[in-house]
């Protein structure tokens, strides 16, 4: 099997944008926040490489 470098840098930004919208629909909409989980859980897997 060949391994091959992933590059998860921009995952990783958008990992950190994604949290920064949490914060910031939290802090607008409160209950609406979980809308932005997905968002942080599936960037958060790929620049980890579980995903």
């Amino acid at each position: 099997m060949e391994t091959t470098k992933k590059f998860t840098g921009l995952y990783w930004l958008l990992f950190l944008a994604s949290v920064a919208a949490f914060f910031f629909v939290y802090k607008i909409g409160g209950g609406y926040c979980s809308l932005v989980l997905p968002f942080n859980t599936t960037f958060l897997a790929k620049a980890l490489n579980i995903m």
